[in-house]
Protein backbone atom coordinates (compact mmCIF):
# COMPACT_ATOMS: atom_id res chain seq x y z
CA UNK A 1 0.00 0.00 0.00
CA UNK A 2 1.03 3.76 -0.62
CA UNK A 3 -0.78 7.10 0.13
CA UNK A 4 -1.93 9.59 -2.47
CA UNK A 5 -4.14 12.82 -2.42
CA UNK A 6 -7.72 11.15 -4.68
CA UNK A 7 -10.79 13.32 -5.03
CA UNK A 8 -14.34 11.90 -5.42
CA UNK A 9 -15.75 15.07 -6.54
CA UNK A 10 -15.24 18.27 -8.32
CA UNK A 11 -15.18 21.70 -5.72
CA UNK A 12 -12.79 23.15 -3.37
CA UNK A 13 -9.91 22.20 -1.92
CA UNK A 14 -11.14 20.75 0.99
CA UNK A 15 -12.42 17.66 -2.07
CA UNK A 16 -8.88 16.81 -1.64
CA UNK A 17 -8.37 13.59 0.28
CA UNK A 18 -4.93 11.63 1.87
CA UNK A 19 -6.06 8.22 0.97
CA UNK A 20 -4.37 4.83 1.13
CA UNK A 21 -4.28 2.91 -2.20
CA UNK A 22 -2.97 -0.21 -3.61
CA UNK A 23 0.54 0.04 -4.93
CA UNK A 24 0.29 0.37 -8.59
CA UNK A 25 2.26 -1.72 -10.92
CA UNK A 26 3.69 -0.60 -14.62
CA UNK A 27 2.25 -2.40 -17.45
CA UNK A 28 3.78 -3.05 -21.13
CA UNK A 29 5.87 0.49 -22.05
CA UNK A 30 5.31 1.80 -18.16
CA UNK A 31 7.52 2.75 -15.06
CA UNK A 32 6.61 3.05 -11.10
CA UNK A 33 8.53 6.14 -9.91
CA UNK A 34 8.71 6.75 -6.06
CA UNK A 35 8.08 10.37 -6.19
CA UNK A 36 10.57 12.85 -3.79
CA UNK A 37 9.37 16.05 -4.93
CA UNK A 38 6.26 17.05 -7.18
CA UNK A 39 4.93 20.13 -8.88
CA UNK A 40 2.11 22.31 -8.06
CA UNK A 41 0.53 23.99 -11.09
CA UNK A 42 -2.77 26.32 -11.81
CA UNK A 43 -3.98 23.85 -13.92
CA UNK A 44 -4.35 21.42 -11.27
CA UNK A 45 -6.71 23.72 -9.77
CA UNK A 46 -8.89 23.78 -12.95
CA UNK A 47 -9.06 20.15 -12.89
CA UNK A 48 -9.94 20.05 -8.78
CA UNK A 49 -12.71 22.18 -9.87
CA UNK A 50 -14.53 20.46 -12.93
CA UNK A 51 -13.30 23.32 -15.54
CA UNK A 52 -11.11 20.78 -17.13
CA UNK A 53 -12.81 17.30 -17.08
CA UNK A 54 -10.79 14.54 -15.54
CA UNK A 55 -11.67 10.84 -17.28
CA UNK A 56 -13.26 9.23 -14.32
CA UNK A 57 -14.01 10.07 -10.40
CA UNK A 58 -12.75 9.33 -8.10
CA UNK A 59 -9.70 11.09 -10.07
CA UNK A 60 -5.87 11.73 -9.02
CA UNK A 61 -4.19 15.00 -9.31
CA UNK A 62 -1.18 16.33 -10.91
CA UNK A 63 1.40 15.42 -13.84
CA UNK A 64 4.90 16.61 -12.47
CA UNK A 65 7.25 15.25 -10.19
CA UNK A 66 10.96 14.09 -9.83
CA UNK A 67 12.36 11.11 -8.03
CA UNK A 68 13.93 7.59 -8.78
CA UNK A 69 12.53 4.36 -10.83
CA UNK A 70 10.57 2.31 -8.63
CA UNK A 71 9.96 -0.65 -10.60
CA UNK A 72 10.27 -1.35 -14.92
CA UNK A 73 7.50 -2.69 -17.05
CA UNK A 74 7.47 -5.16 -19.83
CA UNK A 75 9.16 -3.42 -22.82
CA UNK A 76 11.14 -0.78 -21.31
CA UNK A 77 14.81 -0.38 -21.88
CA UNK A 78 15.67 2.97 -21.42
CA UNK A 79 15.15 3.26 -18.09
CA UNK A 80 16.28 1.00 -14.53
CA UNK A 81 15.00 0.51 -11.19
CA UNK A 82 17.06 3.22 -9.39
CA UNK A 83 17.48 5.64 -11.85
CA UNK A 84 16.87 9.28 -11.28
CA UNK A 85 14.09 10.78 -13.12
CA UNK A 86 11.33 13.64 -13.81
CA UNK A 87 8.03 14.07 -15.53
CA UNK A 88 5.97 16.96 -16.77
CA UNK A 89 3.13 15.22 -19.05
CA UNK A 90 2.27 12.34 -16.91
CA UNK A 91 -1.34 10.63 -16.48
CA UNK A 92 -3.46 12.06 -13.37
CA UNK A 93 -2.00 10.99 -10.12
CA UNK A 94 1.34 12.66 -9.43
CA UNK A 95 -0.27 13.37 -6.14
CA UNK A 96 1.17 10.49 -4.76
CA UNK A 97 3.84 8.59 -3.22
CA UNK A 98 4.16 6.24 -6.00
CA UNK A 99 3.00 6.83 -9.65
CA UNK A 100 2.74 4.85 -12.84
CA UNK A 101 3.43 6.55 -16.16
CA UNK A 102 4.10 5.70 -19.52
CA UNK A 103 8.05 5.44 -19.75
CA UNK A 104 7.98 7.94 -22.93
CA UNK A 105 6.69 10.44 -20.61
CA UNK A 106 9.86 10.40 -18.49
CA UNK A 107 13.76 11.78 -18.83
CA UNK A 108 16.72 11.17 -17.39
CA UNK A 109 17.36 13.98 -14.81
CA UNK A 110 21.05 15.09 -14.44
CA UNK A 111 22.99 14.56 -11.28
CA UNK A 112 23.63 18.28 -11.19
CA UNK A 113 19.30 18.71 -10.95
CA UNK A 114 17.99 17.75 -7.70
CA UNK A 115 14.69 16.38 -7.52
CA UNK A 116 12.98 19.56 -5.71
CA UNK A 117 14.51 21.65 -8.91
CA UNK A 118 13.39 19.17 -11.42
CA UNK A 119 9.72 19.48 -9.70
CA UNK A 120 9.60 23.08 -9.65
CA UNK A 121 10.92 23.58 -13.37
CA UNK A 122 9.75 20.63 -15.11
CA UNK A 123 6.49 21.88 -16.62
CA UNK A 124 7.29 25.91 -16.14
CA UNK A 125 10.67 25.71 -17.72
CA UNK A 126 9.74 23.62 -20.83
CA UNK A 127 6.37 26.21 -20.82
CA UNK A 128 9.23 29.14 -21.28
CA UNK A 129 10.86 27.58 -23.53
CA UNK A 130 8.43 26.76 -26.31
CA UNK A 131 7.18 30.39 -25.41
CA UNK A 132 10.35 31.95 -26.07
CA UNK A 133 12.18 30.10 -28.27
CA UNK A 134 9.32 28.16 -30.44
CA UNK A 135 6.12 29.77 -30.39
CA UNK A 136 7.64 33.18 -31.02
CA UNK A 137 11.27 33.02 -30.79
CA UNK A 138 12.49 36.10 -29.14
CA UNK A 139 15.99 37.64 -30.34
CA UNK A 140 18.66 39.85 -28.15
CA UNK A 141 17.49 43.37 -27.86
CA UNK A 142 13.71 42.94 -28.47
CA UNK A 143 11.28 44.27 -25.71
CA UNK A 144 7.88 41.69 -24.74
CA UNK A 145 5.33 41.66 -22.44
CA UNK A 146 4.71 39.03 -20.33
CA UNK A 147 1.85 38.83 -17.40
CA UNK A 148 2.02 37.15 -13.98
CA UNK A 149 6.05 37.85 -13.81
CA UNK A 150 6.22 36.52 -10.60
CA UNK A 151 4.62 33.33 -11.03
CA UNK A 152 6.47 30.37 -11.41
CA UNK A 153 6.30 30.56 -14.90
CA UNK A 154 6.99 34.17 -15.08
CA UNK A 155 10.57 33.92 -13.04
CA UNK A 156 11.99 31.33 -15.06
CA UNK A 157 10.45 33.82 -18.15
CA UNK A 158 12.35 36.57 -16.17
CA UNK A 159 15.62 34.50 -16.05
CA UNK A 160 15.45 32.82 -19.70
CA UNK A 161 15.00 36.51 -21.54
CA UNK A 162 17.55 38.36 -19.57
CA UNK A 163 20.04 35.26 -20.61
CA UNK A 164 19.06 36.02 -24.17
CA UNK A 165 19.46 39.97 -23.90
CA UNK A 166 15.78 40.55 -24.01
CA UNK A 167 14.15 43.13 -22.23
CA UNK A 168 11.53 41.71 -20.59
CA UNK A 169 7.93 44.20 -19.51
CA UNK A 170 6.12 42.16 -16.62
CA UNK A 171 3.32 42.66 -14.76
CA UNK A 172 2.68 42.38 -11.57
CA UNK A 173 0.19 43.01 -8.48
CA UNK A 174 2.14 44.31 -5.51
CA UNK A 175 5.56 46.32 -4.97
CA UNK A 176 6.76 42.95 -3.28
CA UNK A 177 6.52 41.01 -6.44
CA UNK A 178 7.93 43.46 -8.70
CA UNK A 179 11.34 43.39 -6.55
CA UNK A 180 10.83 39.45 -6.63
CA UNK A 181 10.81 39.77 -10.83
CA UNK A 182 13.58 42.45 -11.29
CA UNK A 183 15.22 40.60 -9.22
CA UNK A 184 14.91 37.46 -11.49
CA UNK A 185 15.78 39.42 -14.96
CA UNK A 186 12.91 41.30 -15.87
CA UNK A 187 14.35 44.91 -17.24
CA UNK A 188 11.38 46.90 -15.79
CA UNK A 189 7.51 45.62 -14.36
CA UNK A 190 4.36 47.09 -14.32
CA UNK A 191 1.98 47.32 -11.48
CA UNK A 192 -1.23 46.54 -12.68
CA UNK A 193 -3.09 47.53 -9.77
CA UNK A 194 -1.85 51.13 -9.43
CA UNK A 195 -0.83 51.96 -13.57
CA UNK A 196 -2.07 51.84 -16.83
CA UNK A 197 -0.85 48.31 -18.70
CA UNK A 198 -1.17 50.09 -21.92
CA UNK A 199 0.45 53.53 -20.81
CA UNK A 200 3.06 52.15 -19.12
CA UNK A 201 3.90 50.11 -22.16
CA UNK A 202 3.87 53.02 -24.41
CA UNK A 203 6.27 54.92 -21.79
CA UNK A 204 8.87 52.40 -21.77
CA UNK A 205 8.93 51.69 -25.60
CA UNK A 206 8.94 54.87 -26.50
CA UNK A 207 5.54 54.45 -28.47
CA UNK A 208 6.84 51.52 -30.32
CA UNK A 209 5.08 48.90 -28.15
CA UNK A 210 6.07 45.16 -28.22
CA UNK A 211 6.11 42.54 -30.89
CA UNK A 212 4.71 39.79 -28.96
CA UNK A 213 2.57 39.43 -25.49
CA UNK A 214 2.50 36.58 -23.73
CA UNK A 215 -0.62 36.53 -21.45
CA UNK A 216 -1.39 33.60 -18.93
CA UNK A 217 -4.35 35.71 -17.34
CA UNK A 218 -7.03 35.46 -20.02
CA UNK A 219 -10.10 37.34 -20.20
CA UNK A 220 -9.35 40.15 -17.67
CA UNK A 221 -6.13 40.97 -19.76
CA UNK A 222 -7.35 40.17 -23.10
CA UNK A 223 -8.07 43.79 -25.20
CA UNK A 224 -5.46 45.18 -23.12
CA UNK A 225 -2.28 42.35 -23.87
CA UNK A 226 -4.05 43.20 -27.69
CA UNK A 227 -3.56 46.86 -27.52
CA UNK A 228 0.19 46.62 -26.37
CA UNK A 229 1.32 45.30 -29.41
CA UNK A 230 2.84 46.71 -32.78
CA UNK A 231 1.03 45.96 -36.25
CA UNK A 232 1.73 42.48 -37.23
CA UNK A 233 2.34 41.20 -33.54
CA UNK A 234 1.60 37.87 -31.88
CA UNK A 235 -0.47 37.79 -28.89
CA UNK A 236 0.35 34.06 -27.52
CA UNK A 237 -2.13 33.65 -25.10
CA UNK A 238 -1.28 30.41 -22.94
CA UNK A 239 -2.85 30.24 -19.86
CA UNK A 240 -6.75 31.52 -18.12
CA UNK A 241 -6.72 32.29 -14.52
CA UNK A 242 -9.32 34.85 -14.50
CA UNK A 243 -11.28 32.90 -17.23
CA UNK A 244 -11.25 31.81 -21.01
CA UNK A 245 -11.29 34.27 -23.29
CA UNK A 246 -14.75 33.96 -25.18
CA UNK A 247 -16.87 35.25 -27.61
CA UNK A 248 -13.84 37.61 -29.53
CA UNK A 249 -14.96 38.64 -32.96
CA UNK A 250 -11.97 37.98 -35.22
CA UNK A 251 -12.19 41.09 -36.73
CA UNK A 252 -10.67 42.96 -34.21
CA UNK A 253 -6.98 41.80 -34.55
CA UNK A 254 -7.29 43.57 -37.98
CA UNK A 255 -8.46 46.49 -36.25
CA UNK A 256 -5.82 46.36 -33.99
CA UNK A 257 -3.08 46.04 -36.62
CA UNK A 258 -3.04 43.03 -38.42
CA UNK A 259 -2.45 41.09 -35.53
CA UNK A 260 -1.81 36.99 -35.01
CA UNK A 261 -3.16 35.11 -31.90
CA UNK A 262 -2.16 31.56 -30.97
CA UNK A 263 -3.19 29.66 -28.20
CA UNK A 264 -0.17 27.18 -27.23
CA UNK A 265 0.14 24.19 -24.92
CA UNK A 266 3.24 21.68 -23.60
CA UNK A 267 1.12 19.11 -25.38
CA UNK A 268 1.31 20.68 -28.85
CA UNK A 269 4.98 21.30 -28.71
CA UNK A 270 6.51 18.43 -26.66
CA UNK A 271 4.66 16.45 -29.23
CA UNK A 272 7.26 13.17 -30.40
CA UNK A 273 9.67 11.97 -28.18
CA UNK A 274 12.97 13.50 -30.07
CA UNK A 275 10.96 17.22 -29.47
CA UNK A 276 10.55 16.32 -25.36
CA UNK A 277 14.27 15.20 -25.29
CA UNK A 278 15.45 18.41 -27.14
CA UNK A 279 13.18 20.64 -24.97
CA UNK A 280 14.64 19.00 -21.79
CA UNK A 281 18.21 19.17 -23.21
CA UNK A 282 17.55 23.04 -23.45
CA UNK A 283 16.42 23.37 -20.04
CA UNK A 284 19.03 21.40 -17.90
CA UNK A 285 21.28 22.94 -20.06
CA UNK A 286 20.11 26.45 -18.52
CA UNK A 287 19.50 24.86 -15.15
CA UNK A 288 23.11 23.24 -15.07
CA UNK A 289 24.49 26.84 -16.57
CA UNK A 290 22.75 28.73 -13.84
CA UNK A 291 21.08 31.06 -16.36
CA UNK A 292 18.14 29.73 -14.64
CA UNK A 293 17.65 28.95 -11.13
CA UNK A 294 14.51 27.66 -9.37
CA UNK A 295 12.88 29.98 -7.18
CA UNK A 296 11.09 27.66 -4.98
CA UNK A 297 9.19 29.55 -2.33
CA UNK A 298 6.34 27.50 -0.72
CA UNK A 299 6.78 23.62 0.39
CA UNK A 300 3.90 21.72 1.83
CA UNK A 301 3.79 18.14 2.58
CA UNK A 302 1.58 16.45 0.30
CA UNK A 303 -0.79 15.41 2.76
CA UNK A 304 -1.38 19.35 2.90
CA UNK A 305 -2.09 20.14 -0.53
CA UNK A 306 -5.48 21.44 0.03
CA UNK A 307 -3.67 24.53 1.64
CA UNK A 308 -1.29 24.81 -1.17
CA UNK A 309 -4.04 25.06 -3.33
CA UNK A 310 -6.16 27.84 -1.71
CA UNK A 311 -2.43 30.20 -1.10
CA UNK A 312 -1.60 29.17 -5.33
CA UNK A 313 -5.53 30.58 -6.27
CA UNK A 314 -5.60 33.20 -3.49
CA UNK A 315 -2.59 34.91 -5.38
CA UNK A 316 -0.34 34.14 -2.35
CA UNK A 317 2.42 32.60 -3.76
CA UNK A 318 5.01 33.80 -5.82
CA UNK A 319 7.91 31.51 -7.78
CA UNK A 320 7.16 27.54 -7.46
CA UNK A 321 5.47 25.22 -5.25
CA UNK A 322 6.35 22.21 -4.44
CA UNK A 323 5.01 19.44 -2.57
CA UNK A 324 7.02 16.69 -0.82
CA UNK A 325 5.73 13.38 0.16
Amino acid sequence: MSNAIRFSRTGGPEVLEWTEVSTPEPGKGEIRVRNHAIGLNYIEIYFREGVYPVPSLPSGLGTEAAGVVDAVGPGVSEFRKGDRVAYAQAPLGAYAELHVLPAEKAIHLPEDVDFETAAATMLKGLTVQYLLRQTYPVMSGQTILFHAAAGGVGLIACQWAKALGVKLIGTVSTPEKARLAMNNGAWATINYREENIVERVRELTDGEMVPVVYDSVGKDTWETSLDCLQKRGMMVSFGNTTGPVTDVNIGILNQKGSLFVTRPSLAGYADTRGRFEAMCGELFEMLSSGAIKADINQRYPLKDVAKAHEALAGGKTTGSTVLLP
